[in-house]
């Protein structure tokens, strides 16, 4: 799964440069990313219907926790190293923890927070003048959506089949940015779409469908179905601390694919970050579950 996750960054870097936007990517990635999951249901034979109740948080979940985090997520990526894009992104435990401890009450050591934000200070800081500030702050939003799917995820896939709720999600992203491109002209159609498109890529020249295609299904399904079925071996806080390597292997898709370097005060100040997100995890493992992380 964390290996799907990482280099699903680098593809969509390719095809984000090669004339898709953001918000287009994002509208194919959930539409395409809901017709697998719609398969994997009916052929798993998970058709469960969702109660009323849950419709407004799947609702929460699928526009802001799934769709906006996809279109903030692929915004960084394009503007900003893929590594630091997903490191800040993946700050999202954290504002978890913050949004806990304010709100509920719950006890949050300061020394998560101390840590955490000295990591991060140390890595953008050292390159903070050549960061484009739109990507800086997508990836800032992209958290903070993710902060969204932890919170209301975790209530979700507590009581119904993280499948079924996950394909939900992706659906109502899809049907929410479908409806946007009626009016947002940044959206392309996606009958408009070039398919045919020729990029050229370290490997090889390949049409535009084909990188989309991989993104959907081994970028998106595959991963998450992946890190869903884990679940079933390991604890899902293990899974969860396991997908901090995300970053990590982002980064060194980011150097090998892009020729976007670290400094070793960097790859220090990076491994800050990732030490504040674990114990962020692991400070709510006991109370609460974990979900799978589609990114």
């Amino acid at each position: 799964g964390v290996v799907g996750f990482s280099l699903n960054a680098g593809v969509s870097r390719i095809v984000l440069d090669n004339g898709i936007g953001a918000w287009t990517l994002a509208e194919l990635r959930a539409l395409g990313a809901a017709a697998l999951l719609l398969l994997i249901v009916l052929v798993t034979g998970r058709r469960r219907p969702m109660p009323r109740s849950e419709w407004p948080r799947l609702l929460l979940y699928g526009l802001v926790g799934l769709g906006l985090l996809q279109s903030f997520y692929f915004e960084a990526i394009a503007r900003i190293p893929i590594g630091l894009a997903i490191l800040i992104e993946f700050l999202a435990p954290v504002w978890v923890a913050l949004w806990a401890r304010l709100v509920r009450k719950q006890q949050l050591r300061p020394i998560i927070l101390a840590i955490t934000l000295t990591g991060l200070a140390i890595v953008a800081g050292a390159q903070f003048e050549d960061l484009d500030p739109i990507g800086l702050l997508s990836a800032l939003a992209a958290g903070w959506c993710f902060a969204v799917y932890f919170l209301v995820g975790e209530r979700l896939v507590a009581d119904h089949d993280p499948f079924v709720v996950s394909f939900w999600g992706f659906a109502i992203a899809a049907a929410g940015w479908m409806a946007a491109a009626l009016i947002v002209p940044q959206i392309v159609p996606l009958w408009d779409i070039d398919y045919s498109q020729s990029v050229v890529t370290a490997a090889a020249v390949l049409p535009m469908a084909i990188l989309l295609l991989w993104i959907i299904s081994f970028g998106t399904v595959v991963p998450f179905a992946s890190e869903t079925a884990a679940m079933r071996w390991i604890p899902a806080t293990t899974v969860s601390v396991l997908a901090m390597l995300e970053p990590i292997g982002s980064a060194a898709i980011g150097w090998w694919w892009f020729d976007e370097r670290l400094t070793a005060f960097q790859i220090f100040g990076a491994t800050l970050v990732l030490a504040g997100i674990t114990m962020a995890l692991l400070s709510r493992a006991d109370d609460h579950p974990s979900v799978a992380v589609p990114e």
